[in-house]
């Protein structure tokens, strides 16, 4: 793939990833969902930080800190602490993120 945008499915029954790049403690990957959410009752507590970018379409993310979730549209990003519980509360056909994983250790 050389750019975000080939071989979108908007159809498709789950979110599709693609990683772009990946090194020691970074991997970035392109994310597409077509209307998939969280399952309920389930968070994602990674062990890395995580910067995500919405470029297409629209989403609803939920931090489990927060009382609302948050609207995300195109331009709009997230960077997530590790183990800061999250999930998607829903997205629009077709959602395209940007997400990059990475080591995130205090100097």
């Amino acid at each position: 793939m050389s750019n975000l945008y080939d071989r979108l499915s908007p159809d498709a029954d789950e979110e599709q990833f693609a990683e772009l790049l990946s090194r020691p403690g970074l991997r970035i990957e392109r994310i597409v969902s077509a209307g998939q959410a969280s399952a309920p009752g389930f968070w994602y507590d990674q062990p890395e930080a995580e910067w995500v970018l919405l470029l297409q379409g629209q989403a609803r993310l939920r931090f489990e800190d927060e009382t609302q979730p948050r609207l995300l549209n195109p331009g709009d990003y997230v960077d997530i602490a590790p183990h800061r519980r999250h999930r998607v509360e829903s997205t629009a056909t077709p959602t395209v993120w940007l997400a990059v994983h990475y080591d995130h250790r205090e100097s």
